[in-house]
């Protein structure tokens, strides 16, 4: 008996070994990847967990070239490019190039519906106030709670001039006929939610805009300190979106357009590198991983170096997920 589970044992072992044998754990070897990622750093953290990925599989990937959206699509259907992981559709369709379809391929996306943006208020107010939608702002008590300077307006931090968000927020403001009600604080975002931030633990009221991923739903957490709300009813801005956390409503109408977070690559590429396609198709991340990444890169840790420890720390957190994207990288290459 005893020589028996000695023999199983060996045999064991050895069909272990032969499958390690089997699979080719760097089959990128050899092969050098170009990569680009976004002018936002808020989209850092995604090309350099891709990176750390296709460099366990073997592959040298080179320094990521910092890409306005429309020059990366054209890069990566000229095939320049590779891939990037900061690809935001359908927001981004209108900055493809004509007939990207036939060398370029919108991956499944790293985060479902990731890109969020919309109006948050402090969640004492929402329930104290009864707030629902940016409507609310029209009644004197609710002005009254949200106008810092005594100016007879309700303070929204707001987008800077230029930002693709300022002129959706200004075309709410006119829609809605909130001109009157509500003044939109155009300075620096990052000043801005710093005092917003500093009157929330001050325990005053807040009101601003933000988009996800990002460092402020992290601070002020929707559901716990925030709520987001709705933008009344029109026929410009119908939109809407289910499952949103920390939402007034479900679903919510939120305004703006919600879209995916992608990997866009180039078809070529990916059909010569079936491991490093495999490995882009299935990496995936949250909109808390991200934002918590963004929050430490808001307070200074803005690095590559730093980024490559966010990169660490996220995968000892995850690395039972990881381990599986890996191997079915892995697998594909065969």
């Amino acid at each position: 008996m005893k020589l028996m589970k000695l023999t199983l044992a060996a045999i064991c072992a050895v069909l272990i070994a032969s499958t390690a044998m089997a699979m080719n754990m760097k089959p990128g070897e050899g092969v050098t990847l170009k990569p680009a990622r976004a002018t936002w750093n808020t989209g850092f953290f995604q090309e350099a967990l891709a990176r750390r990925g296709l460099e366990e599989l073997g592959y040298e990937v080179k320094k990521p070239k910092d890409l306005a959206n429309p020059i990366a699509y054209k890069s990566i259907y000229l095939g320049d490019i590779d891939y990037w992981c900061n690809g935001n559709f359908p927001l981004h369709n209108d900055q493809l190039p004509k007939n990207f379809e036939k060398k370029g391929a919108i991956l499944d996306p790293i985060i479902k519906a990731g890109g969020m943006q919309g109006y948050l208020v402090s969640k004492k107010e929402v329930e104290k106030f009864g707030i629902k939608s940016l409507d609310d702002f029209k009644r004197p008590e609710v002005i009254k709670a949200f106008d810092q300077n005594g100016d007879g307006k309700a303070d929204l931090v707001a987008c800077p001039p230029g930002w693709g968000c300022e002129k959706v927020i200004g075309q709410h403001m006119k829609a809605y006929d909130l001109g009157k009600y509500i003044k939109p604080i155009k300075a620096a975002y990052e000043a801005g939610m710093a005092s917003a931030l500093g009157a929330y633990k001050a325990g005053k009221p807040v009101f601003f805009y933000t988009w996800t991923p990002n460092w402020t739903v992290y601070k002020l957490q929707p559901g716990k300190d925030v709520m987001w709300i709705n933008v009344p009813e029109n026929p410009e801005f119908n939109d809407t979106v289910s499952g949103v956390q920390g939402a007034v409503s479900d679903p919510l109408r939120n305004g703006f357009m919600v879209y995916d977070i992608t990997v866009v690559a180039n078809k070529k590429f990916m059909e010569e590198n079936p491991a490093a396609a495999t490995f882009l198709k299935s990496f995936k991340l949250t909109i808390g991983d991200v934002s918590a990444q963004n929050t430490r890169m808001n307070a200074g840790e803005k690095s590559d170096k730093d980024i490559a420890k966010h990169v660490d720390e996220w995968i000892a957190a995850h690395q039972d997920a990881w381990n599986g994207w890996l191997d079915a990288a892995r697998k594909a290459a065969k």
